[in-house]
């Protein structure tokens, strides 16, 4: 799904250079909803792609073994397995269509790109339970990570006036990070 999504963002990007001013407004969107959006309870079955998938089909409610389908009194039923399925692919959705364009800022060789975003899943769901119970350490870990995003989307939307060095926006980047790293250490004790 992410090399669909990466390959059709360079070709529009090749064929529409208009483009990077408009993945560049999704990241400031992105970062400023971010920014302001308070802790909620994630609740899978208000998850719209959930919603539909029970409006397609049955689901049943016990799991069945690592089976996503089942024939009950010969009707297919979908089972929670792949209700889970589902959501996590959503999930990956969601996040391809923001992470996708943060590298486009960075780079158009779509080599780099379709690796990097590799290299970011494979690394990011190996770290996930460390960094799941880290990040609770970190409390404006969040608002840092705002601060890159409309860093990142500003820079794409001021490429054609003015390129930020990479020095620069690496050193941006890690400012960003170790301050709400010490700022949340800070406000812990």
């Amino acid at each position: 799904m992410r090399a669909i999504l990466i390959f059709a963002g360079a070709a529009a990007l090749e064929a529409f250079h208009w483009l990077i001013y408009v993945f560049g407004g999704a990241l400031i969107v992105t970062g400023l909803r971010m920014m302001t959006q308070k802790e909620t309870h994630v609740t899978p079955e208000k998850n719209p792609a959930v919603k539909l998938l029970r409006r397609l089909m049955p689901v049943t409610n016990e799991l069945h073994n690592e089976k996503f389908f089942v024939t009950l009194k010969n009707i297919k039923h979908a089972t929670p397995l792949f209700l889970a399925l589902i959501v996590v692919e959503t999930t990956d959705l969601i996040f391809a269509i923001d992470s996708i364009p943060a590298i486009f800022a960075v780079t158009t060789d779509i080599f780099i790109v379709y690796t990097s975003n590799i290299f970011a899943i494979l690394g990011l769901r190996a770290l996930y339970f460390l960094l799941s119970s880290v990040v609770r350490e970190f409390t404006y870990l969040k608002v840092g990570l705002s601060v890159i995003l409309l860093f990142v989307g500003a820079k794409m939307m001021m490429t054609d006036f003015y390129k930020i060095p990479i020095a620069v926006s690496l050193a941006f980047v890690l400012a960003v990070l170790a301050i709400s790293i010490v700022a949340s250490r800070i406000s812990k004790r």
